[in-house]
């Protein structure tokens, strides 16, 4: 990341204002690390970047554990990172109320959950439950798969059904291996203890299939076929399935649908059978779950035959629109900074491609689905004729750089957010020349996105919502494709002249800062419910 100065824009005659316009920039998964061969950050060639922070002031952010509201030491990802950006507090995660309602037992009277519980036990006695079994508390985790299946055995349910997804991007590649042994040896815990049920992993599937979240409607269906028709290879364990598919080269991300093939397991998911989805992030289930459960679904043809599954609960709300039971309801968010700059009647743009967008409109917006008043979103489609992003790391930055530059011309817009996804799902693939490419074309983009900025003479804040492409590799020197815990980057950019600004510097700080920075340059008083603190230094 050699700097080099003459990237930055010389100044201009119109001198940054603090009342804006300002532009939140989101370098998805650009982390900071020291240099290394596994740091894809250090290695690209970023000169948009560097001039940047050196010719700025520049802090870094925490963007993980409690500061996010996570547990301590637990990674950031997408979703709690833009949550806390757009609230301007430390939002409270979903992980953690559920952890404290295992540990405190309240989880087990949790009404939606008893209810099906009661439900699955008068009828067939069957409880499907589908979920991420991982241990990287970002989509799910695997104690709360252990949680439901023994709340199930101790209401009378006869038989419980595991749907595992492998991680792998979350946690290490392999890492499935030792958790299907995990998972298998507590459900058999439960067998023991627990007369009368059977508790067993009877599909085992990657979550490239079934968690995609980008209308790849081929790939949802071969989860739908796995779980309804049993449709699939077939392996004797789940950890069986894992190993076969470690031995052919496949890490965990990517297994193929395998069905478990035990004497006992049973069919597959019928009209008359209870499902509770155990992920507790929604992005990655509005596909799956609309399949099993939706009455006009059209995103594949289910057969003439086939009807919704007749009770669903999901761990958290994934989609308002489904109207399903919810487990965990979520909190509600007042006063974001889409709220605040709605009451100001601030035009606000929001911009990213499809891998993002979710996170720059819904999760920004504090988990609403509503468009506010003055409010204009843009998207630009991901990349769909390849498997990974490491075959195109360029993915679409090119496309969101445009869409923004035309948004932000507009004279109404006072603050704009776009994410650049690059660096975050390149890293995931593990490959580190593709994520050095990904770096280097998000840094691309930067560049016209600050020659936007500066032709309105705005504020642009450059940051990150987790880290990711800037460790690569563990310390045995083997693909690391999951989040971090390192902090961000955070800049202050006024192209047209830092000093108009009266900001001299900027100190540390956390996500949930950010909101009330954006604020204070734009002049706009912080609401009470936004708990964060600005940044800025002034003179």
């Amino acid at each position: 990341m050699a700097a080099d100065d003459d990237t930055v824009p010389a100044a201009a005659a119109a001198p940054a204002t603090a009342a804006g316009p300002v532009a939140l920039v989101i370098l998805d998964g650009w982390g900071l690390a020291p240099d290394g061969p596994g740091n894809a950050v250090s290695l690209a060639d970023t000169p948009t970047f560097d001039a940047l922070r050196d010719a700025y002031p520049h802090s870094t952010l925490v963007a993980s554990g409690l500061d996010v509201g996570l547990p301590e030491g637990q990674i950031g990802n997408s979703e709690v990172g833009h949550l806390n950006l757009g609230a301007g507090r430390v939002v409270y995660q979903d992980l953690t109320r559920i952890d404290q309602a295992v540990a405190d037992g309240t989880f087990y009277d949790t009404p939606n959950l008893v209810e099906a519980c009661t439900r699955a036990a008068a009828g067939r006695g069957v409880l499907h439950i589908v979920g991420l079994a991982s241990f990287g508390g970002v989509h799910s985790h695997l104690e709360h798969i252990v949680a439901i299946a023994r709340m199930a055995a101790q209401r009378n349910v006869r038989e419980v059904r595991v749907h595992a997804i492998t991680d792998g991007r979350d946690v290490a590649p392999d890492a499935s291996l030792h958790d299907m042994e995990w998972l298998e040896r507590r459900l058999g815990d439960i067998e023991a203890t627990e007369d009368g049920c059977r508790a067993r992993i009877v599909s085992v599937i990657g979550r490239y299939w079934a968690m995609d979240r980008d209308h790849r409607w081929e790939r949802t269906k071969r989860a739908w076929d796995l779980f309804v028709n049993r449709e699939g290879r077939r392996a004797s364990s789940a950890r069986d399935a894992v190993r076969i598919s470690h031995e052919e080269g496949t890490t965990d991300e990517f297994v193929d649908p395998f069905v478990i093939a035990l004497d006992d397991a049973g069919d597959g998911i019928d009209r008359g059978d209870v499902v509770v989805f155990a992920n507790f992030r929604p992005d990655r289930m509005r596909q799956l779950v609309p399949a099993l459960a939706s009455s006009d679904f059209d995103g594949f043809d289910r057969g003439r035959a086939w009807r919704p599954v007749s009770h669903v609960v999901c761990m958290c709300e994934y989609d308002e629109t489904l109207k399903l039971p919810v487990a965990f309801p979520p909190n509600e968010l007042h006063d974001t900074l889409a709220d605040v700059l709605e009451q100001h009647h601030g035009g606000q743009l929001h911009v990213a491609e499809t891998e993002k967008y979710a996170h720059v409109t819904y999760f920004f917006n504090g988990g609403v689905e509503q468009v506010h008043d003055g409010e204009r979103r843009a998207l630009a489609d991901s990349p769909r004729d390849v498997p990974t992003y490491d075959h195109k790391p360029e993915m679409a930055a090119a496309q969101v750089a445009t869409l923004f530059e035309d948004g932000f011309a507009d004279p109404d817009v006072r603050f704009a957010i776009v994410n650049f996804a690059n660096p975050d799902m390149v890293g995931h693939t593990g490959v580190i020349p593709a994520a050095v490419a990904a770096c280097e074309a998000v840094d691309a983009a930067l560049t016209r996105v600050v020659a936007s900025v500066e032709a309105r003479g705005g504020v642009l804040l450059v940051t990150a919502d987790h880290g990711n492409a800037e460790q690569m590799l563990t310390e045995r020197g083997t693909p690391h494709t999951a989040h971090t815990t390192n902090r961000v980057p955070f800049i202050v950019v006024a192209p047209t002249g830092i000093a108009a600004t009266g900001v001299t510097g900027v100190q540390d700080g956390r996500l949930a800062d950010v909101a009330p920075t954006v604020l204070d340059l734009l002049g706009i008083d912080q609401p009470a419910a936004m708990t964060g603190r600005s940044l800025l230094v002034r003179s």
